[in-house]
């Protein structure tokens, strides 16, 4: 029996792109009934077992292993995530990157840090931006996470990128906003996808990504082009995980004198140290610390 790829989801029929099938192709079907009564969902990038039907359409029967699952977006076997925040318009959101940067930990995803619209930075403000915009990419960088600096409208860093998305399936997030279809479209000519104006007024963009599909390159990788979202919450997470999400606490933490130490008040905490001594970002365990407190307000909530 035939296997594929589910490369778009959308009012019931899935998408399916046949191995041997040509850039594009795609054969539609539906899901048979035994997955409602499993309480399974198929989902874009789920490998699957399906059978053509006459009419020239399909059914899928079975869904194949996943390696990776994502609740939002609803995407399966994705292994990197590109997480995409413009150095202006709207300005660089540190509290924000870290909040995605969490939930990319948890799901287990490797992370790619692009910081767009690097032609907005204005030469004349005495150079503060570019300083700022090149201690944004040390701090992550000295943690772990690799960061390209991107411009759409010079063609900046689009290579680079492109060619770390070669072969796998990427979930492209971020503030909405901050040119996630600019980088798509200038990474493929002829994709056209909707890009949005950006609202003064409110320092975002408007959500031009209305359901989750893979977009082909043509180095074999897939692009997942994924809702924009501009708050995330913390409910499939659990407070005592929050610090594991901190890659770079984890050396600090084992030294730490109780074990499950939340890095907030315990005396002999050496993760609390490393940020008095400035061995980690300020920012990052700010951020920590404004992450747990709003994990346990809406723990009490819900």
């Amino acid at each position: 029996m035939p296997e594929g790829l589910i490369v778009k989801a959308l009012s019931g029929y899935y998408y399916v792109k046949p191995d041997a099938a040509a850039p594009g192709e795609s054969i539609q079907c539906r899901g048979r009934g035994i997955f409602k009564k499993k309480g399974q969902t198929p989902l874009v990038g789920d490998r699957v077992i399906y059978t053509p039907t006459e009419n020239g359409e399909g059914m899928v029967d079975e869904i194949l292993p996943r390696e990776t699952e994502l609740v939002r977006p609803p995407v399966a076997n994705a292994k990197l995530a590109v997480l995409l925040f413009s150095l202006k318009e709207p300005d660089l959101n540190l509290q924000l990157l870290d909040k995605f940067l969490v939930h990319i930990e948890h799901a287990g995803l490797r992370t790619l840090i692009c910081l767009t619209k690097e032609d907005l930075l204005d030469e004349a403000a005495g150079g503060q931006e570019r300083d700022l915009t090149g201690r944004a990419k040390e701090l992550y960088e000295k943690i772990g996470y690799e960061v390209i600096i991107t411009s759409s409208r010079t063609g900046m860093g689009t290579d680079e990128v492109k060619s770390r998305l070669a072969g796998e399936i990427s979930v492209f997030s971020g503030q909405s906003g901050v040119g996630k279809s600019s980088l798509l479209n200038a990474m493929l000519p002829g994709l056209s996808l909707e890009t949005s104006e950006i609202s003064m007024k409110l320092g975002r963009g408007r959500h031009t990504t209305r359901h989750v599909e893979l977009i082909e390159l043509e180095n074999g990788g897939y692009v997942a082009d994924t809702p924009g979202f501009s708050q995330l919450d913390f409910l499939e997470l659990g407070v005592e995980e929050l610090s594991s999400c901190f890659r770079e606490f984890g050396e600090f933490a084992e030294g730490c004198k109780f074990r499950g130490c939340s890095h907030l008040h315990e005396p002999g905490c050496k993760v609390r140290q490393a940020a008095e001594d400035g061995d980690i970002a300020q920012s990052r365990y700010e951020h920590y610390v404004q992450f747990h407190q709003e994990m346990k307000e809406k723990k009490r909530r819900y």
